[in-house]
């Protein structure tokens, strides 16, 4: 992930990661993605089942029940290796993880090994009562996906009062006083929704916006085709930059991130040179600290039947099975040659990845783009939007 408030409203310093030590069990949350141990954050799919019908699910979800699930025991098993594997953050997701009945007793069990525990929902379940049980436990963030305006995100997600639903979580969970804030997956739908976006974190006092680049994975594959283009994408990262700044000057900063897509980061970093190249310079230490695309190394994910993948993307890369081996054996194992390859993707990388100047920085993006559109995961991958001369050696 990018941070556009933290890189281009200058709230984040490269002295601030340092003296932390850059270790992931010190860092703050804000700061995790600076790290330099990459302890990695664990994404775990609980359930598969969701109660919307969303068009770009990965995990391809319905609202049935499957019959793989990991038990209670295999839960609680699994989070103690992760604590002592030293994981600082596991993000709780689905299908719809509050459909699942022991989401409470888990997050609690989480943070009382010591791990910070978020949630990725589609908020249509967080009432009143649920948002004060998740505030009492220790939950330190929840993420509601919200793809656009009333009708957009109706559509989206398949279901007509999504929206409405989700607004009154945020509302319930403000109220409760947990940080919530938005989730955004970026299409063709929903792009001319974005200042709406912008307006909602203004008017509600919403925090913090997560913007996702479209991932052709699940059904997200379906719709890859309604991917931004190369100049659409550069355009809204140049709108977001815009209102992230211009909320930051007007005295209401918000944390704006943009998530699956490292192709930012040196977009932003280019941009920065031409407006202000004392700050670039800083901003481009703090790119090269946060490495780019982490999948397989500072991010990981469990699926509900125990399946381990270098992100919550893929779903044909299984590195192994908990109900075999621990996480901590499987994300370790220096027999699989596919996770050694991840870990270090950047010697893999093929076509303009290869030649990028800003390989160091993004280390070739997203993998699971590639494999899709390519059928190779180390093709370039391709939403990627900076052109041939912003990546050629040798240019500035």
């Amino acid at each position: 992930m990018i941070g556009i408030s933290k890189l281009y409203c200058n709230t984040v310093e490269p002295s601030d990661t340092l003296r932390y030590s850059r270790l992931s069990n010190q860092l703050p949350s804000h700061l995790l993605q600076f790290s330099k141990d990459k302890k990695p954050v664990i994404v775990w799919n609980m359930t598969r089942r969701c109660n919307l019908k969303c068009v770009h699910c990965y995990a391809q979800s319905e609202d049935k029940d499957y019959d793989n699930e990991l038990t209670h025991e295999q839960s609680l098993k699994m989070i103690d290796d992760l604590a002592e594997f030293g994981v600082p953050v596991l993000l709780f997701s689905g299908g719809e993880p509050l459909i699942h009945p022991r989401l409470v007793e888990y997050a609690e069990y989480a943070i009382k090994k010591g791990m910070r525990a978020v949630i990725s929902t589609n908020g249509t379940l967080i009432t009143k009562e649920k948002a004060e049980i998740l505030k009492k436990v220790g939950l330190s963030y929840v993420g509601i996906s919200i793809d656009g305006l009333e009708e957009t995100h109706n559509k989206f997600r398949g279901v007509n009062n999504a929206y409405k639903k989700a607004m009154e979580a945020v509302k319930n969970c403000q109220a409760a006083g947990i940080k919530v804030g938005l989730r955004f997956t970026i299409n063709k739908r929903n792009v001319d929704d974005i200042p709406g976006i912008f307006d909602i974190l203004e008017d509600m006092n919403i925090p913090r916006a997560c913007f996702y680049h479209l991932v052709y994975s699940g059904r997200g594959s379906d719709i890859a085709k309604e991917d931004l283009t190369h100049q659409e994408t550069r355009d809204t990262i140049d709108l977001i930059m815009k209102r992230t700044k211009e909320l930051h000057d007007n005295g209401k900063p918000k944390e704006i991130l943009t998530v699956d897509n490292h192709a930012d980061g040196p977009y932003l970093y280019l941009k920065l040179k031409e407006e202000d190249p004392e700050r670039a310079a800083e901003v481009l230490e703090l790119l090269e600290m946060n490495e780019g695309n982490n999948s397989g190394r500072g991010i990981g994910c469990i699926s509900w039947d125990g399946e381990v993948y270098p992100d919550q993307f893929w779903r044909e890369k299984s590195l192994g099975n908990i109900k075999e081996k621990p996480f901590s054996e499987i994300w370790m194992d220096t027999t699989n040659e596919f996770l050694m390859k991840m870990k270090e993707k950047k010697k893999h990388v093929k076509g303009r990845c290869a030649e990028c100047k800003w390989l160091d920085i993004c280390a070739g993006n997203f993998r699971a783009r590639g494999e899709s559109v390519a059928g190779d995961p180390w093709d370039a991958d391709p939403a990627c939007y900076l052109t041939d001369e912003e990546i050629k050696k040798g240019t500035e």
